[in-house]
């Protein structure tokens, strides 16, 4: 799960701020921007920064720890900095901009492009693609069904399962 390291970084700071006799003098750095709620929650946190300029497309770190929290991150900036393709990095933004949006990841078939009225598959960290026969057995109400029509629906919703395993 996404949500592994954020747990466990919050239950390690937690552990280490509630634990009776220790007191450490902890610098916790992370990417996960949730964890600066803690200082609202425990006393003894304090959100810590590093000081940046940003221009356009470029972020100068300043070299310089500041009080408070950041809503910003600069994974993008540093992995172009490190030298990935310009494609990789544009595609990053692309993918960045459609989760923070929360409208998932639109998948790109080998060579980047759609074929003609192919239709692109939307992925979220979320959202589950369901079969179109969950779907359909969703609005099925069997009270009101007899059994011949039960089994009727049944043969019905094999044969689409069948199908559509054959065809993908």
């Amino acid at each position: 799960s996404t949500y592994d390291g954020l747990s466990i970084a919050w239950a390690v700071v937690e552990y280490l701020h509630n634990t009776k006799g220790r007191r450490p003098l902890t610098l916790f750095a992370t990417h996960y921007h949730e964890l600066t709620d803690l200082e609202g929650i425990l006393p003894r946190v304090k959100n810590y920064n590093v000081a940046v300029v940003e221009e356009e497309d470029r972020v100068a770190f300043l070299y310089k720890i500041v009080r408070g929290a950041t809503d910003r991150s600069y994974g993008i900036y540093a992995a172009q900095v490190a030298g990935l393709p310009r494609a990789a990095i544009r595609r990053a933004k692309e993918i960045l901009q459609s989760l923070e949006e929360g409208s998932g990841v639109h998948v790109k078939p080998a060579g980047g492009r759609s074929r003609a009225g192919e239709e692109t598959l939307q992925l979220t960290f979320f959202d589950v693609l369901e079969h179109p026969v969950v779907e359909r057995l969703r609005t099925v109400d069997i009270n009101r069904m007899t059994p011949i029509e039960a089994l009727a629906l049944l043969a019905q919703l094999v044969a689409e399962v069948k199908n559509s395993r054959g065809s993908s």
